[in-house]
């Protein structure tokens, strides 16, 4: 994928971490995967908030006329949402849901690049450091 490809995805996770979300990170699957090429995780800290983290991900991905596969459904005691955008998956999780199912051990080989909450003068979309 282009460096432009890689920028949307820091983009979209740069508005989970904007929102909150708790060690977000995108893994780097270009040359793992041939379904996918990037997984964004993140962690929410209820299920109100990981709705919320949902909510404003989807807002985002439709200002730039990117849809998922499918609209997220939410229950009230939601513990994961995936969030299908083709070239590239979007996790939210709950604490417990993450740490249980481990995505970046599981994928241990991939590039991991931590995502930080947008500071003053920051610019978008890019990495704050890597994991």
């Amino acid at each position: 994928m282009t460096n432009d490809h890689l920028s949307e995805v820091l983009d979209c996770a740069r508005v989970l971490a904007d929102h909150n979300g708790q060690e977000t990170l995108v893994l780097d699957l270009t040359e793992l995967s041939l379904w996918t090429d990037y997984f964004v995780i993140t962690t929410a800290t209820s299920s109100t908030h990981l709705a919320g983290l949902v909510r404003h991900l989807t807002e985002h991905l439709a200002v730039r006329g990117l849809e998922p596969s499918r609209k997220p459904r939410l229950a009230d005691d939601e513990e994961w949402c995936l969030v299908d955008a083709g070239w590239f998956v979007v996790h939210v999780m709950s604490v417990r849901a993450r740490g249980f199912y481990e995505l970046e051990k599981l994928w241990f080989q991939a590039k991991a690049i931590s995502v930080q909450p947008s500071g003053p003068g920051a610019p978008a979309g890019n990495p704050s450091g890597t994991a």
